[in-house]
């Protein structure tokens, strides 16, 4: 089984809300996940990033491949592999 930490969207039209969840990579963006490690927050002014640090190194260590975006948020946060 394939890992992949990824957003999961939420929030109304045109407001979107984000977390950050560990899931199958077969599974629908929406839908069925592990955990919820983080939240992110495009629509203030700077960005908002909440992340729980360490369920996040945990899963890296274990072979869960984060996504383009969640890289780069894990990258503003201070998150290394």
């Amino acid at each position: 089984m394939a890992v992949k930490i990824r957003l999961r969207r939420m929030g109304q039209k045109k407001a979107p809300y984000y977390r950050i969840i560990v899931a199958d990579s077969k599974a629908p963006r929406d839908g069925k996940f592990i955990e919820e490690i983080g939240t992110y927050d495009p629509n203030t002014d700077p960005s908002t990033f909440k992340v729980n640090e360490e369920a996040a190194k945990k899963w890296l260590s274990n072979g869960a491949q984060p996504t383009e975006i969640v890289s780069k948020i894990f990258k503003i946060v201070g998150i290394t592999k």
